[in-house]
This record gives C-alpha cells, sequence and structure tokens, in this order.
C-alpha cells in the first residue's frame, strides 16, 4: 500500500512508519518538524517537510497519490489548548481539514484519524469508558479532537472512503516527548536521568490508562485492512495514578529520589481509562506489555540515547 503518514517524524506516528515500511508498504511522511525530530525519520519514507495547515499539502496528495492516510500529526497539549484554544483549532480543525480535502481531491480509499480517548470523554461517570459513552470534552484539545471525528465521518461519505477512528489512551515509550497527555513517564525519566528530582502536580491521583506504543504500532497495522467506519478505543482498561507512574519509574531506574510537588495542572481530568472491547472484535487487537515492562524499554531507551550523546 502507498501510505501517507503524517507526524511521521513524532513520538507515536515514526514507530509507526518503521512498522509499515517493514511490512513491506511504500511510506511518505508530512511533518512540519515543530514537534518531531528528523533522526526519527525511516531512511526508507519520502519526507515532505510541511504544514499540514498549509494549502501546499494537496501538492504532497497529488505527487505522492497515497491509498491510505494515517493521520498522527496534532497539537497535543491539553494545557495548550487552554492558553490558546485558536492556536489549538488552526492544528486540529483546520490542518485535519486541509488533509481530508486532499483525500477527497485525491481518492484515498481508508483513512486513520488518531483521537484521544484521555479527553474526549470528559470526566466519565462510568469506568472503564467504552465507546458508547457520550462524547463531552472539558478542554479545547478535546473538542477539536472530537470535531476532527465529526468531519471524517462527513467526508468518508461525500468521498466515499472507509476510517477508523483510534481514542487512544495515554500512550508512552522509546522517542517519546515529555509533551501531551502521556508525557509524564518520560519527563519523570529524563529528570532522574539528569540527577534532578521531578514534579508531581498536585496530589499525583489524577488517573489515566497508559498503553504501550509497541501495542498502539499493532493497532495501526491491523486497521490497514480491519475496521469499517469504526471509532475504537486502544488502551489497557487498567487504572494508573500518577503516583503509581513514578513508582514505576523508579523501580525500573533502581532510583528512590523523592518527586516534588506542584499545583494541580490546568485542564487535567481527574480519571479516565477505557474498555478496549471492541477493539478486540474488529481488529483482533488487545494489549500485550505490561506497564512495569514498558516503563523498564522506556527508561532503557533513553539511558542508551544519553550513553550515546
Amino acid at each position: 500500500m502507498r501510505i501517507l503518514v503524517t507526524g511521521g517524524a513524532g513520538f507515536i506516528a515514526s514507530n509507526v512508519v518503521d512498522a509499515y515500511i517493514a511490512a513491506g508498504h511504500e511510506v511518505a511522511v508530512v511533518d512540519d518538524l515543530s514537534c518531531g525530530f528528523i533522526e526519527n525519520l525511516n531512511e526508507k519514507a519520502q519526507f515532505y517537510e510541511v504544514d499540514i495547515a498549509n494549502p501546499k499539502v494537496e501538492e504532497v496528495f497529488a505527487e505522492f497519490k497515497p491509498e491510505v492516510l494515517n493521520h498522527h500529526a496534532a497539537q497535543i497539549s491539553v494545557p495548550l489548548s487552554v492558553d490558546d484554544p485558536v492556536a489549538d483549532a488552526r492544528v486540529n480543525v483546520m490542518g485535519w481539514l486541509n488533509l481530508l480535502e486532499g483525500c477527497r481531491k485525491h481518492d484515498v480509499k481508508r483513512v486513520l484519524y488518531v483521537s484521544s480517548g484521555g479527553v474526549v470523554y470528559g470526566e466519565p461517570q462510568k469506568l472503564p469508558a467504552d465507546e458508547t459513552y457520550p462524547i463531552q470534552p472539558e478542554s479545547p484539545y478535546g473538542i477539536t479532537k472530537a470535531t476532527g471525528e465529526h468531519y471524517l465521518h462527513f467526508y468518508s461519505k461525500q468521498a466515499g472512503f472507509k476510517y477508523v477512528t483510534f481514542r487512544y489512551g495515554n500512550v508512552y515509550g522509546p522517542r517519546q516527548v515529555p509533551h501531551g497527555e502521556a508525557g509524564v513517564v518520560s519527563i519523570f525519566i529524563k529528570a532522574l536521568l539528569a540527577g534532578k528530582a521531578p514534579t508531581i502536580f498536585g496530589d499525583g491521583s489524577c488517573i489515566r490508562d497508559y498503553v504501550f506504543v509497541g501495542d498502539v504500532v499493532r493497532a495501526n497495522v491491523m486497521a490497514l485492512e480491519k475496521g469499517g467506519n469504526v471509532a475504537l478505543n486502544i488502551g489497557t482498561g487498567i487504572p494508573i495514578d500518577v503516583n503509581q507512574v513514578y513508582k514505576a519509574v523508579q523501580a525500573a531506574m533502581q532510583d528512590q529520589t523523592p518527586a516534588l510537588s506542584g499545583p494541580p495542572r490546568r485542564g487535567d481530568l481527574k480519571a479516565i481509562y477505557l474498555n478496549a472491547g471492541l477493539a478486540e472484535k474488529v481488529l483482533g487487537w488487545k494489549p500485550e506489555t505490561s506497564f512495569g515492562d514498558g516503563v523498564k524499554k522506556t527508561y532503557e531507551y533513553f539511558r542508551d540515547k544519553e550513553q550515546e550523546a
């Protein structure tokens, strides 16, 4: 398949690109390198350094002629979206519409869209949340991700392509950047590697669903062939709070440095974790990596990178 991956120099999507290329697909990457890194790019992928909100994106569709669009590029910070909803919408809505227009004009057959299981449901009264739970985001970031789902459904009907929406939990693992919903894992690891005490905001009781990037990559591979016009939670269903995250990092690193305390972050939800049973039914997918093992792999990645520097 000819697959166009947006954000392919970033954390999650660069791992997806590697898997697609390893499976024999022809891949092109669109990334403006505002959050991604050139060293993450697979050398076998065609690379277009362009902002997804730039009209020139259509030239990429015309030249590469993708059969599949995998859309990971996004503004991913909840606090930033609270501070500047317009900037958040520029990327997550207007940039997305730009890509959907490319799909409509250039006969893309399949679209994989990354939404967010961590924010589109707001503060669910019933946990773990499944895909039938009402969409009621409480941050601009969540609003733009949910809006993207609605636009995807509209364009699918207009253009005739099939789609799968991924509502990710908090993805962590190798290449993770200290931003976005799941950045806490890499933040803690990088701080301790630098000999510094990291900060836990609030009382550390905020609960999230942490899913390892390798498991997320498998879902992206499976969805090339399976699933049609469906939204799927991609998570573990296991509630883990920030204090537990820090203990797992300490265990992986054999470091007992106590964390500092800071004020709660604006826009953060108290608790969200996901029921991913539909992903198992539709794709045959389920998480395989335990949180302890995933944190250890993440630490080993950053440790090795530091030793190479």
